[in-house]
This record gives structure tokens, C-alpha cells and sequence, in this order.
């Protein structure tokens, strides 16, 4: 993984020191709340329903095991014992004091961390695959291209206020799991027939209240030119997008505002100039970076293990395991695996300080001393031999970690909502729990398959609902909470947006309103169709006519927003 260089390392502490007497002047009064808020903001310090949050970033969902033990300390000494990893792959603490704030950064300094771009209308953290480097269906290695985005987009002088937050994934594989088409820019790395390597640009798509799918800019762009493009396409951006309304200041509006054509056409137009300039980035300065993330010491082993194979005959619990949470890796005689952290009565996402420890000593262990966080908000360790996944199995299972939930109904994307987040409608966790509740019986979650349940509090839609094959949506009506339920979303290279069902529910109908959806689809499947595939085949109708068919008609008129 990327290591500072004493630059790095030099704006790092810099930046704590300045964020210290920023600090020290809001709490001495010397700075007003207006005058802070902009500087907090700057560090990834928020401030929540309940207390501040602190967002720290991790760059393309890449820790290495010291940094991960650090975010244990920290949560240990400065939090409530737990954080909480976000869908943009960084890491959150919910219950910072203000005062100590500078402290953590500090910290977070000594093991080349930070908060910066966390937060505020700049380019935000770069994500990616949880897989990079290792997945069977790579075409490019997207991670070098990634950290030289992230040094570039970092301090950049002309986009460090630009209309609204702005997001860029990028992807290397034939599958896409960094889901491309719903950011700012989406980048999609290919070969042609020659094998030469290329990128497929997206812009302009986006989750929020208005929900859009990223639209081509541009087929084939040499990977060379990659950060010019992306210049251009900001550039655009930050000349035209609109300042005057908050819920219409995204990349996204301005595309579909001026249409494809005459957005790709002021694209080009404005690289014309950048083209071949100071940014066109050279081999040379790819290969240094791309060092950073040469293979690890494998080892050559068989591609498969006897002991592995005896232990999959003889314990069904393993096995359970392995089908959902173990997946292919590159590399013969290794595996990836995912630390599930959605066990039945967990906030989705959140990891304890002990859990945290043990993560980074399986890493360390069993994983090169490196680990991911995925977009689905687990934990990955990418390169487990295969003749020790028992051992990670039984370790991460006495700690709670290893549900076999992975790509099932339980394994939910949901954001904080309003237990914590400010600007939430209504509360997630415990919807989230009632449905983990409800499917509480992973022989009935295997028999379901394959399904993706988003949850967000707001609009806003951090925990991405739109691209849910259910997605559940708080909404606020009179005071109360109440949830809008929609079907149909996907992410990936079939990327789809969800369609409401209809009038919202009450908090305690929602996981029998996932139970009914459910039904439907167990009753219409076709072998080997998931739920995805009967909402699209069928459409909504039979899914509404279900859900509402026991439904009192006062509770449906009161519900529907």
C-alpha cells in the first residue's frame, strides 16, 4: 500500500498543528460557530444530532493493520469503544469531544492518517474495488491510478469549493463492484485487442433526492490522460454548476441540464488545454506509485488443500461460511474472505475496539498485514491461504464476525439515520434490526439467495436505497417516521434504480412489508432467478398488490406521502 514520503507526512502534521489553534480559538471564543463550521468541515469533524462525528478517510478502502489498531486506541480512548465504516469506505466515530479532536488527527498522523476531504464541496475520497489487486476477473489494477487521483484531487487549489461534493470511483475489473455509474465520475479501466490499457469515462451520476445513472463521456481515453480529463470534466463542473440551491448544485443536474452531448462537447473543448500538459501522467510516474502496490510475498502453492477440503465435507457450519463469505482469488492456493459486520442486533457497519484488535491480528497473521473496507461495509482480507481458513473461520467467529450473510438479505447497507445523523427523516438502525430479526434463519436466508436491502434516513441516501433490490427510504410525515419502500435498484454493470411500491409504512410494518415482497418473489421464481430478476420480469404490480392487499385503508391514507 502507498507509504508517505516526508512531503506527505509534513502536510499532514501541518495540518493538525493548524486544525490544534483552530481549535483553541473557537473554544477561547476568539472564533464564532459560523467562522469554525467551514475549518471543521475541512477536518472531517461534523456536527451530529448528538455529538460530533469525526470521518476519517481511507483511501480506496486500503488499511494496513497498524492503522487499524490506531482507529481501535482512538475508539478506545476518544469514542464510546466502536466505529463505524461508511459506504464510501472511510471510517466514523459518532461521539468525539470537540476539545480532543485535535488529539485524535494527531494520532491518526503517527500512522499516516487524516481527515482531510472528508468532508465540504471538494473532490472526497476515491474508492474502488475491495478486491483491487487479487480478483480472477481484473483487466488493470486500478489502485495506483487511484492513490495518483487521490494526490492530485488532494489540496487542489481550484476545486477546494467547488458547487458541491464531488465523488470518484474507479473500477478494474469486468464486474463492476466500485458502482461507477452512480458517482461524479466513474471510471472504468479496459484493454483493447492490442492490450493496450484505456478508460471508459462516466460523469454526472449521483443518489441524493434526484437519483440519476452516470451517462458515457467517453469510450476509450489512454490511461495517460486521465487526470487531464478529469480536470476538464471539474472544470466544466465548477464553471457552471449551480451555487444558488444546495438540491440542485450536483454534477448531475448540470449534465442533465445541458444533455450529453453539449456536456461531452465543453468537456473536450476545455481538454484541448490541458491535454499533454504538466498532469498527462508518465510512465515513470506511474511505475513509482504502482510500486507501492506490488504483489505480496505469495507463496507457490496447489490450488487446492486436502485439509480444506475434508473440513468443507465434515462441518456444515464452515461450509456455511465459505460459500457466502470466501471468494476467488488470482492467485492459485489463496483466497479473499469477508468479515461480516452484520451479525442479527449489530448497527450495520459497526466494529468494536476488540474486534478491531483482532481484525488486524488476523491481518497480520493470516493477510500480509493488510485489510479493506468494502462499499457493503465489512471488512476484507484479501490473501488467506487456503489451507487456513479454518483458523481465520474459528477466530473470527468467537468474535462475531463471521455471519454467513454475505450477499443475503441480512448483510444491509444502512446509513446511522437519525439515532445519530442531524439531517435524517427517520431512524435506520432499528429498521435495520427488525429485518435482521425477521430473517433471523440463514437456512431460510440461503433458500432467499442473492438480495441486496439498502436502508437510508434521508434522502440524501448514504445508505444508497435507490440501488437496493429493496430499498427502504425514511421520510418524515407530520412529525413521525415513516418508510418508502421501492424494488428493482441494482448495482453493477446492469445498474438500475429502484420504483417506489406505493404509500409509506410505520416503523413496525416494515420488516412484515419485506416479508410479503419476499413471498411474492419465492412464489414466481424460476430456478436459478434471484429477487432481482422477478422484480424486473414481473414489474411492481404484483409486488404492490401483495404488500397492501391486508393493509387497513385509514393506515394506508395516514401513510401515504
Amino acid at each position: 500500500m502507498y507509504q508517505y514520503d516526508e512531503y506527505d507526512q509534513r502536510i499532514v502534521d501541518e495540518r493538525v498543528a493548524q486544525f490544534r489553534d483552530q481549535t483553541r480559538r473557537y473554544l477561547a471564543g476568539e472564533l464564532s460557530e459560523d467562522e469554525f463550521r467551514p475549518l471543521r468541515l475541512q477536518n472531517g469533524l461534523y456536527i451530529q444530532r448528538h455529538a460530533p462525528m469525526l470521518r476519517i478517510a481511507t483511501p480506496y478502502g486500503l488499511l494496513a493493520s497498524r492503522q487499524l489498531r490506531k482507529l481501535a486506541h482512538i475508539a478506545r480512548t476518544y469514542d464510546r469503544g466502536y466505529a463505524h465504516f461508511s459506504t464510501r469506505q472511510n471510517t466514523q466515530f459518532n461521539w468525539p469531544a470537540v476539545e480532543q479532536v485535535p488529539d485524535i488527527l494527531a494520532e491518526l498522523a503517527t500512522v499516516q492518517m487524516h481527515a482531510i476531504q472528508t468532508s465540504g464541496n471538494c473532490i472526497r475520497n476515491i474508492t474502488t474495488d475491495q478486491f483491487a489487486g487479487v480478483a480472477p476477473d481484473e483487466v488493470v489494477d486500478p489502485r495506483p491510478i487511484a492513490e495518483i487521483i487521490r494526490q492530485w484531487s488532494t489540496f487542489h487549489p481550484e476545486f477546494a469549493l467547488l458547487p458541491r461534493k464531488f465523488k470518484i470511483a474507479v473500477n478494474g475489473c469486468k464486474d463492476d463492484r466500485a458502482v461507477i455509474k452512480l458517482h461524479d465520475i466513474g471510471l472504468e479501466f479496459l484493454r483493447n485487442d492490442a492490450g493496450q490499457i484505456g478508460v471508459r469515462v462516466y460523469a454526472g451520476g449521483g443518489m441524493g433526492r434526484t437519483p440519476i445513472i452516470g451517462e458515457l463521456v467517453r469510450d476509450w481515453l489512454d490511461w495517460q490522460h486521465v487526470l487531464t480529463y478529469c480536470e476538464a470534466i471539474v472544470r466544466v463542473y465548477n464553471l457552471h454548476g449551480r451555487r444558488d440551491n444546495s438540491y440542485k448544485a450536483r454534477i448531475k443536474i448540470l449534465v442533465k441540464a445541458l444533455g450529453i452531448e453539449e456536456f461531452r462537447r465543453q468537456v473536450e473543448a476545455e481538454w484541448a488545454h490541458l491535454k499533454d500538459g504538466p498532469n498527462t501522467i508518465t510512465q515513470a510516474e506511474f511505475d513509482r506509485v504502482a510500486a507501492h502496490f506490488a504483489p505480496p510475498a505469495y507463496e507457490t502453492l496447489p490450488a487446492t488443500d486436502a485439509g480444506f477440503e475434508d473440513r468443507l465435507a465434515s462441518d456444515r457450519s464452515f461450509a456455511a461460511w465459505v460459500k457466502r463469505c470466501v471468494h476467488p482469488h488470482r492467485v492459485p492456493g489463496y483466497r479473499a474472505i469477508t468479515l461480516s459486520l452484520k451479525p442479527t442486533g449489530v448497527a450495520p457497519g459497526d466494529a468494536t475496539a476488540e474486534q478491531m484488535d483482532l481484525v488486524a491480528d488476523l491481518a497480520d497473521r493470516y493477510s500480509f498485514g493488510e485489510l479493506r473496507v468494502s462499499h457493503e461495509q465489512n471488512l476484507i482480507l484479501s490473501d488467506v491461504k487456503l489451507g487456513e481458513l479454518y483458523e481465520v473461520w474459528q477466530k473470527a467467529r468467537a468474535a462475531g464476525l463471521a455471519t454467513p450473510n454475505i450477499g443475503l438479505l441480512t448483510d444491509i447497507i444502512c446509513c446511522p439515520g437519525g439515532d445519530f445523523c442531524s439531517l435524517a427523516n427517520a431512524k435506520s438502525i432499528p429498521i435495520a434490526e427488525s429485518i435482521q430479526r425477521q430473517f433471523d434463519d440463514l437456512d431460510y436466508l440461503h433458500d432467499i439467495g442473492e438480495m441486496e436491502l439498502n436502508i437510508s434516513g434521508c434522502m440524501n441516501s448514504c445508505g444508497h436505497h435507490h440501488v437496493g433490490h429493496i430499498g427502504i427510504l425514511g421520510v418524515d410525515k407530520d412529525g413521525s417516521e415513516w418508510y418508502q419502500v421501492s424494488i428493482g435498484g441494482k448495482q453493477g454493470n446492469d445498474t438500475s434504480l429502484g420504483s417506489v411500491i406505493g404509500p409509506s409504512f410505520a416503523a413496525d410494518e416494515v420488516a412484515g412489508v419485506v416479508q410479503r415482497l419476499i413471498d411474492v418473489y419465492i412464489d414466481n421464481r424460476i430456478e436459478g432467478e434471484r429477487f432481482i430478476d422477478v422484480a424486473r420480469r414481473l414489474g411492481v404490480a404484483p409486488f404492490k398488490e401483495r404488500v397492501y392487499a391486508d393493509r387497513q385503508p385509514a393506515k394506508r391514507e395516514v401513510a401515504n406521502v
